[in-house]
């Protein structure tokens, strides 16, 4: 076998992003700095040993990028370390109240964050091809189900976090709680995707007459389609509306697609208006469900109950207007649970319209970065994979910044990267590993493989 001479493309994506790293760095050193002076009037003990954390973590994912997937995007995982690193100063910056200290100090994001750190190094090091997801699609679908039950077994599945407003998505393994959820709706994206890929032309061409008409044939549908709907309402027993959402619009862009049918997605919607009607009605959603929309509504009539939340996020943002309060100036904390639902709301009062319009712009350049990735995949189920991934991460996101903002009734879920949660971070970490991978292998010429070492050459 000859080398192949594309080695100065690839070390200048590497030093691009290398490039990109530092910047981040940089840029979240002076915010750490500035979030302890306006907070204590002082510079932080630990600042050393912050900038030397962050600093080796950035090394870390950078010569995970330079070996293992060398042709992968520059600039996903600097837009991923800046966001997490936003969110950490955001949580120290909150540290300060009492919520904070109890539940979510900011020395447990950081554990989290280097967790995912590792936790992204080892899928790429596992997952050499993204293909070979597809053989086990049977195993992660039912690994997928196991998961999204496991919060209503007993013992387990009892916790205190776990009857937050009536939500039951936590489980108790020892000193660690997690949201399986988290996890499970990885393992969905996988089995949509292989299972699309295999019933692609089926699904896609028009084989049965109706009347006039040649629809397609939905019995290759009816598996997929009892999967999801299980999944759908053992997220809705467990009281929560955000992940019910999330797995919707997921399976709706994958379906169509895989397809190209713009029929599956009007049927979709239709599905929506109907099962959201239902679920109104249902006696253990229709209380949550009442919530939500009463406080997306008119949150001032609800002021001393559930409105409080998003009256307060609002006033936050009113507070920052243009440019904001300053780090640590601010009052974010008198928002509640300011450090995960309504971080956004927080970034907004001390970093202005301009930070939170950085949010919304680093968010739409990750969705860019995967959709990129999707269309140059090598295999259908690559490009259907990155498709689902790309979807969680960006209607997660806007699911989120919306109910702040009261675009939408607010869902629940976590804002990626920046809002506190240890099982989120540890997810987002593997499934934007998986877009690496995906990416790497998209951006290698073709008839190029990679040897041992990953060494590019030509067979």
């Amino acid at each position: 076998m000859q080398p192949l001479a594309i080695a100065p493309r690839v070390k200048q994506r590497r030093r691009s992003e290398l490039g990109l790293l530092l910047v981040a760095v940089v840029v979240l050193t002076l915010a750490y700095l500035l979030a302890s002076l306006g907070t204590y009037g002082v510079l932080p003990p630990n600042a050393l040993e912050f900038i030397g954390v962050i600093a080796a973590l950035a090394l870390a994912v950078h010569l995970a990028n330079r070996f293992l997937a060398p042709e992968a995007d520059p600039v996903i995982m600097p837009i991923v370390l800046m966001l997490n690193g936003i969110g950490f100063v955001m949580i120290y910056r909150l540290d300060q109240s009492a919520q904070i200290t109890r539940l979510a100090p900011w020395h447990y994001q950081a554990a989290w964050t280097a967790l995912g750190v590792v936790a992204y190094v080892l899928t790429l090091l596992i997952v050499r091809r993204s293909r070979d997801l597809e053989r086990y699609r049977y195993m992660l679908v039912f690994g997928a189900l196991v998961l999204l039950v496991l919060p209503l077994a007993p013992y387990i599945g009892r916790t205190p976090e776990a009857q937050l407003n009536g939500v039951k998505l936590w489980i108790h393994l020892g000193p660690v709680t997690f949201q399986p959820v988290e996890i499970a709706k990885l393992m969905l994206v996988i089995f949509f995707a292989s299972y699309f890929v295999e019933k692609r032309e089926m699904l896609s061409l028009a084989t049965r007459r109706v009347g006039n008409r040649l629809l397609p044939d939905l019995r290759p549908l009816g598996p997929i389609a009892v999967a999801w709907v299980v999944s759908i309402l053992v997220i809705l027993l467990e009281h929560d509306i955000g992940f019910s959402l999330l797995l919707f619009v997921m399976f709706i862009a994958m379906l169509w697609v895989a397809t190209g049918r713009w029929t599956y997605f009007v049927g979709g919607l239709v599905a929506f208006v109907a099962g959201t009607y239902l679920a109104a009605h249902l006696p253990f959603a229709k209380s949550l469900i009442d919530q939500r929309v009463g406080a997306w509504i008119n949150p001032w009539t609800h002021y001393s109950t559930y409105g409080y939340q998003t009256v307060q996020g609002e006033l936050a943002l009113g507070r920052g207007g243009l440019t904001g309060s300053g780090l640590g100036l601010g009052t974010p904390y008198n928002i509640p649970v300011a450090y995960s639902d309504f971080i956004f709301a927080a970034i907004g009062e001390e970093l202005g319209l301009l930070g939170t319009t950085a949010v919304v712009a680093g968010f739409l350049l990750l969705v860019g970065a995967g959709m990129r990735a999707a269309i140059r995949a090598r295999s259908e189920f690559s490009q259907l994979a990155a498709v689902g991934f790309t979807t969680i991460l960006g209607f997660q996101s806007f699911f989120i910044m919306a109910g702040v903002v009261r675009l939408l009734p607010l869902t629940g879920v976590s804002l990626p990267f920046i809002g506190y949660g240890g099982s989120s971070l540890l997810a987002n970490y593997v499934l934007v590993a998986l877009l690496m991978r995906i990416s790497d292998e998209g951006s290698t010429p073709p008839g190029v493989t990679v040897g041992p070492g990953r060494r590019i050459t030509r067979m």
